[in-house]
């Protein structure tokens, strides 16, 4: 190992780690199981889905009015309306259709979602018609399947309908729904053990005394882990031992798919987790070109990638999106949801260091007029969360960029609504 208080021999930028994610992370996540409509979102569907009935399966009214054949409408109008003689009424979830024949001269009343009766092949709408006794005067030409939902507009039998790895959303449960379908097969989560190290470290709710700090890093993560649709497995705290650090991350590699270990991966005398790591695995990163965050990295024991985040939380988070999220993705061939971006004004002038990507917390908010601002709030602090729950994004500076003038318009990535007002 290197010496330690020696600084880093290297730092990695953010596009070289995916990188070696992707070449050094053997570990998938292809197991499946089958869960209800009701279950299902927000988990990654498993396989590719199969319309294996067409949607919908008969031709259907898109309107309420008269089922029509459509060229005894051409050349009507308000002065010059056709009048057709009314046969009856179908309704919504009438199988009745057979029932109607229609003919040039006729017409069908027909309510929304109905099904063409045959011989109609267009709907004039209720708005353009005046009922009549036993007739209707029709005010509006149609043409061949105006106003008619086709069978197999919106799926046919073989179509895909999902593909594997998409992320469940309600609107994918409805299309699901409306092929008969009430399970699909969705990839079984993830589980993710998180380590903390640090004799310092402290649960919340439990007494503290001097010199200690209440552990916020690790619910921090694991709700961040939960948001991805992981399961958190939490493994505790280790001490400072390289020994005790190295058996808990063996058995989180054994009960789980990866291993987020925070604290004690910088390069200070008490700072053992690489050590640890290296003893039964590979360190594949150590220090990124990231702020804050840098001391971050991961190794590889089995295939299985072992996550090193500082104990800071705000560097720990920003090591979490740029390392783990990625991970996860690779392993589970998926693409999780981005954040909402914004442009605005910025309010005062930022800098970054040369070939560092600095992500910058800041307050977006609007002034009377609806213009939009944004206000740095800090780019160092890595354990300075009030940045966190007082701001509502993150202005990300790339590596080639040494910071934005004041005026600038710059992207920012929304974490929560836009303030209305600075105050």
């Amino acid at each position: 190992m290197r010496d330690r208080m020696k600084g880093f021999r290297e730092l990695t930028s953010v596009r070289e780690a995916m990188e070696k994610i992707r070449k050094t992370v053997t570990h998938r996540i292809g197991e499946t199981e089958e869960v209800s409509l009701d279950s299902a979102l927000g988990r990654v569907c498993g396989e590719p889905v199969k319309a294996s009935r067409d949607s919908p399966e008969y031709d259907r009214s898109a309107v309420d009015g008269y089922a029509v054949v459509a060229e005894d409408t051409f050349g009507a109008s308000v002065t010059n309306p056709a009048e057709l003689k009314v046969l009856g009424r179908l309704e919504a979830g009438s199988a009745g259709s057979e029932s109607f024949e229609v003919r040039r001269g006729e017409a069908v009343e027909i309510m929304t979602g109905a099904p063409i009766p045959r011989g109609a092949n267009a709907v004039v709408p209720a708005e353009s018609a005046k009922r009549v006794g036993d007739r209707v005067e029709v005010y509006q030409q149609v043409h061949p399947y105006q106003n008619v939902s086709r069978r197999g507009e919106d799926y046919r039998v073989g179509d895909i309908v999902l593909e594997k790895g998409v992320i469940l959303k309600p609107w994918h449960l409805g299309a699901l729904a409306s092929l008969g379908l009430d399970k699909i097969k969705v990839l079984r989560k993830p589980k993710i053990a998180v380590l903390s190290t640090g004799a310092e470290l402290v649960d919340p709710g439990e007494e503290i005394s001097e010199g200690q700090v209440y552990n916020s890093t690790k619910p921090m993560l694991k709700s961040m882990l939960r948001e991805l649709g992981a399961e958190p497995l939490d493994l505790g705290t280790a001490g400072d031992q390289v020994e005790e650090i190295s058996e808990k991350i063996s058995e989180g590699i054994r009960e789980a798919d990866a291993v987020i270990v925070t604290g004690g991966t910088s390069v200070g005398t008490r700072d053992l987790v690489p050590e640890a790591v290296s003893r039964i695995g590979e360190i594949v990163v150590h220090g990124l070109r990231i702020r804050p965050g840098k001391p971050a990295g991961f190794g590889v024991v089995n295939g299985k990638p072992v996550f090193m985040l500082s104990g800071f939380p705000v560097a720990s988070l920003v090591g979490f999106r740029v390392l783990v999220v990625p991970a996860l993705e690779h392993m589970m061939e998926c693409r999780f949801d981005e954040n909402p971006k914004v442009r605005g004004v910025l309010t005062r002038r930022i800098t970054s260091p040369p070939g560092i990507r600095t992500f910058a917390r800041v307050r977006i908010f609007t002034d009377e007029q609806g213009k939009i601002f944004v206000e740095p709030l800090r780019v160092t602090g890595s354990g300075i969360l009030s940045t966190l729950t007082r701001g509502n994004g993150l202005l990300i500076i790339p590596e080639e960029v040494e910071g934005y003038d004041e005026g600038e318009i710059v992207e920012v990535e929304l974490l929560s609504p836009i303030q209305s007002q600075k105050g």
